[in-house]
């Protein structure tokens, strides 16, 4: 039957509740009610040809509790006088959440209004946008309204986030929940408060002013003159305390594998850095850094070379070592297989490696084709660091 029935009136309240058109009202005070609700009704040949199961359809809208119909009249020159319903209303907001089975999701609501308007108004609009969001915050929406009035209050603290001192409330809360309290934040501060270019979800602590903990790099001097050799063979630094290092170097060779870092070769005048995948931020605060050749060892795939694209950023003179196609060829006995392969354009390599990235990226050579780093044969590595240290 394709006449309007009451399941038919529900799932329309439903899916008006599903889209927050139910509990916006309380917040923007624009009333949606009385709402008509779409109602198909029999046509006067159904009418005639189907009276008894009208009659029933008419018998259940009329038994539907919290609505309101218009009723017609019917006339038929054999069934005579009739009154059929021709429209559905739902009075109140009241009326539509008794149907919908949502008052107490309802008063939850209005009590997070409540709160919210005493406590940080400006996030009345948010609300109004996102109410079943909200719903499902209800448990610890008193703790969030917490974290962002503290942070409104005391902006970019440059504290660590483990100092925000709120009852009920520690780091691990706050860094759970970076994502949603970066929206609220984004509401509430001013723009010079906060950094757009950082995420809220990656960088909170930076997108809000907080202090992070100290970035390390992991070193070794790979020549034993060194000034750097008299501290340690393995050595590990914050950050600051790098960049007013000067370990008199002619050479930096990268490396993302922490084996192949503990087993260079010795070469004068030379370190080795463990690096961090695509965490080359920090070298651009390593003055003594830009003067030194820079030589970047990753896997021959398509992320060793997008990292090498990353890097020319803060380095533009790094220079790839190990990352062609003799050694590639050399070595085709150990290549593996790719997982995920990227496809960007990479604007920062040089002609030779833009070459060999396309062949790998558009699977030329074999598919998602990768040679790992550390199956290298040993030799060859050795006489590519000799060459490295004859230039």
């Amino acid at each position: 039957m394709s006449w309007t029935t009451p399941d038919d009136v529900r799932a329309h309240l439903m899916r008006r509740w599903t889209r927050g058109e139910l509990l916006s009202p309380l917040v923007t005070g624009r009333s949606e009610f009385p709402m008509r609700v779409p109602c198909r009704i029999p046509s006067a040949r159904e009418i005639m040809e189907r009276f008894a199961d009208v009659r029933a359809w008419a018998a259940d809208l009329r038994a539907l509790p919290h609505t309101r119909l218009t009723i017609r009249a019917v006339r038929h020159r054999t069934l005579g006088a009739n009154e059929l319903p021709s429209e559905i209303w739902i009075d109140t907001l009241d009326d539509a959440l008794a149907l919908t089975h949502k008052t107490t999701e309802a008063r939850c609501f209005e009590r997070l209004l409540t709160r919210t308007a005493q406590a940080r108004p400006e996030l009345l609009g948010w609300l109004a946008d996102h109410p079943l969001r909200a719903l499902e915050l209800a448990g610890i929406w008193e703790r969030l309204l917490a974290v962002v009035t503290w942070i409104a209050d005391h902006p970019r603290p440059q504290v660590y986030l483990r100092q925000v001192d709120l009852p009920g409330i520690d780091s691990k809360f706050i860094e759970a929940h970076r994502g949603l309290l970066g929206a609220l934040l984004d509401v509430i501060l001013p723009k010079d408060a906060y950094d757009p270019t950082t995420s809220a979800t990656a960088g909170f602590a930076m997108r809000y002013g907080f202090r992070e903990k100290p970035l390390r790099v992991r070193l070794r001097p790979l020549d034993d003159t060194l000034p750097l050799a008299r501290i340690g063979t393995d050595i590990t630094l914050d950050a600051p305390s790098l960049s007013t290092l000067g370990p008199e170097a002619h050479d930096v060779i990268i490396t993302e594998n922490e084996v192949n870092f503990l087993t260079l070769p010795k070469i004068p005048r030379a370190i080795a850095l463990f690096g961090a995948g695509y965490g080359f931020a920090m070298l651009q605060d390593l003055p003594w850094l830009m003067q030194t050749r820079i030589h970047y060892w990753g896997d021959i795939d398509t992320h060793g070379f997008a990292i090498l694209d990353q890097l020319r950023i803060y380095c533009p003179h790094a220079q790839s070592l190990l990352m062609d196609r003799e050694t590639l060829f050399a070595h085709e006995p150990h290549w593996g297989r790719e997982d995920k392969q990227t496809a960007r354009d990479l604007p920062r390599l040089t002609h030779d490696e833009r070459q060999l990235y396309d062949e790998l990226r558009d699977n030329r050579i074999r598919p998602q084709l990768r040679l790992e780093q550390e199956r290298i044969g040993f030799r060859w590595v050795e006489q590519a660091i000799a060459r490295l240290a004859s230039l």
